[in-house]
């Protein structure tokens, strides 16, 4: 379970006179303003028992006032998130701690958190006294249905007096993030085609093809085993020469997510952009489960900060901190002002990527054009065509797929993709299924690249 917790400890004196005057309740002031009335019309009548009863309500909002402002005790507070990071449409939970670390009791105290309004109210929680080193723990739940990166903060803790003549604020200064990533779907572990170019098995594979260690030597560098000296070879070249160690090569898998803003319609958790942007999510984290070398590829050719040109590593003890580094991505990617796709092929143009898996929108014939040479780019390459103009209009009125649509679906698959259109609210899984059927019915009527299990 990922947990963040942030705190601060604040004094309940700050502030000044006015401060204290400045926080009087409607109470408060419906008490003062009637004792200054009475105590008016207690000089102008000469009544000497109305003036005391004025006095009487006039002075008991300011002594409130003026004890609460005195009062002097330090109070801590922290924010604790289980989790820190939440798909979805799933909720997480925010934990609140007050300590009282002075040597005086509290009294009535309201803490109230701040919180965005997608994530629900803002929650506001009645503390009773607390005792001299005593604590008190809340906690209240947030759920947000669009991903992003939503602050939480600052925590908000108000004194009362027991008349409720006077209420005073004080705020903490820090804040937690909470990080709404797309909802993953789990695939099926499908055969498709061209997770490493040339390599049939899928998996690690040795550089060299006899045994554990590559023969082919090198020049001995400083700090070398010298038991991976290689004296016959030494003795031939007439210098050190040590067996290379062998590196073995990942699959690799590169995934494309279009977010050029012309080519979706529409907004909210529904809609094509999202479905592409938690299918993207899906298929990383899919890949990386199969230990593949993942990179997370955009239309304008950006990746995941600290990335490497070969993605990240997969079947490895880095592996989630991986995905956690491209779900935070994701979670705050969104449209672009680009209308291509050369930026993204620009990105792919170091030769052999393995497999390559899109998850598009619209297209035009430049762009499938774009789309064709990042085939041949790839051992692989696996698209799903979302037609936004099929997600924005209502079922009833789109019986099948558009004729736009169809025709960038036989582009891609005429340059070589296998392609696959997204009708509105499918299941990625299903999809992914019927991507390797039409694999198997590709392979079947002509050659392809290798495939292996995904």
């Amino acid at each position: 379970m990922t947990q963040a917790s942030t705190g601060q400890t604040a004094e309940t004196d700050k502030g000044g006179p006015r401060t204290a005057l400045a926080g009087l309740t409607t109470r408060g002031r419906s008490f003062l303003a009637a004792g200054v009335a009475a105590a008016i019309c207690a000089y102008v009548l000469g009544q000497t028992d109305l003036l005391q009863v004025g006095l009487l309500l006039a002075v008991l909002p300011l002594v409130c006032a003026t004890v609460l402002y005195r009062t002097r005790y330090r109070v801590a507070g922290s924010r604790r998130l289980s989790p820190g990071r939440v798909p979805a449409g799933s909720e997480a939970r925010v934990h609140l701690r007050m300590d009282n670390i002075s040597r005086l009791p509290t009294g009535l105290l309201m803490l109230q958190d701040k919180v965005p309004y997608v994530l629900g109210p803002r929650p506001r929680f009645v503390l009773d006294r607390v005792e001299a080193g005593g604590r008190r723990e809340v906690s209240y739940r947030v759920r947000s249905d669009m991903r992003g990166r939503y602050p939480l903060g600052p925590l908000q803790l108000r004194l009362a007096d027991p008349f409720g003549m006077c209420e005073l604020t004080r705020s903490f200064s820090t804040y937690d993030t909470l990080t709404v990533i797309p909802r993953v779907e789990a695939l099926p572990p499908v055969r498709l085609a061209g997770e490493a170019k040339g390599y049939g098995d899928g998996r690690q594979r040795s550089l060299a093809l006899a045994g554990e260690d590559d023969i082919i030597p090198r020049g001995y560098r400083y700090g070398d085993d010298l038991r991976r000296v290689h004296w016959r070879l030494t003795a031939r070249y007439g210098e050190l020469m040590v067996r290379r160690e062998e590196q073995p090569q990942r699959s690799r898998c590169s995934v494309l997510l279009d977010t050029r803003g012309i080519a979706f319609r529409g907004t909210g958790p529904d809609s094509a952009f999202e479905w592409a942007v938690s299918g993207s999510a899906s298929a990383l984290v899919h890949m990386l489960e199969r230990g593949f070398s993942v990179r997370l590829l955009t239309d304008t050719g950006t990746s995941v900060p600290g990335e490497g040109t070969d993605g990240f590593a997969g079947a490895s003890q880095e592996s989630a901190d991986a995905a956690g580094m491209m779900m935070d991505t994701l979670a705050v990617v969104d449209h672009s002002d680009g209308s291509g796709l050369s930026r993204a092929y620009d990105a792919l143009r170091g030769g052999n990527e393995g497999l390559l898996i899109a998850f598009l929108g619209d297209l035009d014939e430049e762009q499938a054009t774009v789309l064709g040479k990042m085939r041949q780019r790839s051992g692989g390459a696996v698209a799903f065509l979302l037609d936004s103009e099929s997600w924005v209009r209502e079922p009833a009125e789109v019986p099948g797929p558009l004729d736009g649509s169809a025709n960038q679906l036989r582009m891609l698959r005429e340059a070589g993709w296998t392609a696959v259109m997204v009708p509105r609210g499918a299941s990625l899984a299903d999809l992914w299924r019927e991507a390797d059927r039409q694999r198997t019915q590709m392979v079947s009527t002509g050659p392809t690249a290798g495939g292996g299990g995904v």
